[in-house]
């Protein structure tokens, strides 16, 4: 499973693929890429609705993971996650890879909704966002609420 937009290659995370691509130094496995491949060991339906590598299709390295905290709630929501390396930012990469796995979850039935968060002063997350046609919805503890309807 692999989505691709113009620029980019953008896969479910994988131990085979943190094995077979190339990591820039900036990019750091987080202990929320661990955790997840944990989970994914036990069940390995959540393939997809965990992280997933955004890949620059130029050179084949890691540019930052996004994702999914797990699967859709009964609500029908999920909630979607992001995080580019230093050097990738201010690029669009972020609303690039972002919107492409929003278009992936819209195309299941059970997903109704997707929301995220970030802090009331990350600049670049509120205009990645924006750009995504997410409205805020809520602060709670200095971090914006957002949601996106499906259509």
């Amino acid at each position: 499973m692999k989505l691709e937009t113009q620029r980019l290659i953008i896969t479910p995370c994988t131990e085979e693929q943190l094995q077979i691509l190339s990591t820039s130094e900036e990019f750091k496995v987080g202990p929320h890429i661990n955790q997840y491949l944990e989970d994914l060991k036990k069940d390995p339906s959540l393939l997809g609705w965990g992280v997933w590598l955004v890949i620059s299709k130029e050179d084949n390295t890691i540019l930052g993971d996004i994702g999914f905290k797990g699967k859709p709630n009964s609500e029908n929501i999920v909630e979607v996650g992001y995080g580019i390396v230093p050097s990738a930012q201010n690029k669009g990469y972020a609303t690039e890879a972002v919107s492409e796995i929003i278009k992936w979850a819209f195309t299941f039935k059970n997903v109704e909704k997707i929301v995220a968060e970030c802090r009331i002063d990350n600049v670049g997350s509120i205009k990645v966002l924006e750009k995504l046609q997410m409205k805020r919805t809520d602060i709670v503890n200095n971090m914006l609420k957002w949601e996106l309807n499906k259509i």
